[in-house]
């Protein structure tokens, strides 16, 4: 009696799991599908800090300086493909040749080494949280296969140019080449866009208006593989 009650609720909890898992795959697809042709009016982290008062301009505020990829300028989408997702257009979300490395320097205990694809880089800032945790990097993986089945290249590299973090009150290429450089983003220089690549890795580390030797370093890195970059459209 016990084993066929037992067995009438996992029976129970099995279909519970199935139908939560298919509402999580609804829901979660047409929330990426909806953004693949509509601009997200706000990020999760700016939500985030907004609500924690770490931030005092609101979420929407910031991205009303949405750019189209086609209004911004060449070098700057050639940059960061150089300096953060050289195989961008290449992979399906996850670049293996980088994750390879990176498990390599960790093993020879070289440091870690950033594996994150731009497509990863839109799922965690558009959709999810910034805390470092399996569970983060499980969702964030999922979200990016997502992204990847949903949206086009150029459109995921527009809501990346279009959401990324520069660093001090800068999110988004618009206002980060107004910030730093006082111009649009549609007429930024080739030196000022590797400039702005050259900080991704730790915008609050480093600074364009004020560049160390290692950034001055990467910047010449990414403006000699600019030349070999294509250009997204």
């Amino acid at each position: 009696m016990v084993s066929k009650k037992k067995k009438t609720f996992l029976r129970l909890l099995l279909r519970l799991s199935v139908k939560f898992t298919l509402v999580v795959l609804i829901l979660t697809s047409m929330q990426v599908l909806l953004f693949r042709f509509i601009n997200p009016p706000f990020t999760v982290t700016m939500l985030r800090d907004w609500f924690q008062k770490k931030e005092t301009t609101s979420p929407i505020e910031h991205l009303e300086l949405w750019h189209p990829l086609k209004d911004i300028s060449p070098h700057i989408r050639k940059a960061v493909l150089a300096g953060e997702d050289q195989r961008f257009l290449t992979h399906h979300g996850f670049d293996f040749h980088e994750i390879i490395h990176a498990v390599k320097g960790m093993i020879s205990e070289k440091g870690i080494r950033g594996a994150s694809t731009i497509t990863m880089q839109v799922a965690r800032t558009v959709f999810l949280w910034h805390e470092r945790n399996l569970i983060r990097k499980a969702a964030e993986a999922y979200y990016s296969i997502l992204i990847e089945i949903f949206w086009s290249k150029p459109r995921i590299l527009e809501v990346y140019l279009n959401t990324v973090d520069w660093g001090w009150g800068a999110v988004g290429i618009e206002e980060a080449s107004r910030k730093y450089f006082g111009v649009s983003a549609s007429i930024i220089s080739p030196y000022q866009a590797a400039l702005l690549a050259a900080v991704l890795p730790s915008p609050y580390k480093w600074s364009p208006a004020e560049p160390n030797e290692y950034v001055l370093k990467r910047q010449e890195r990414i403006l000699r593989d600019m030349e070999r970059m294509p250009l997204v459209m």
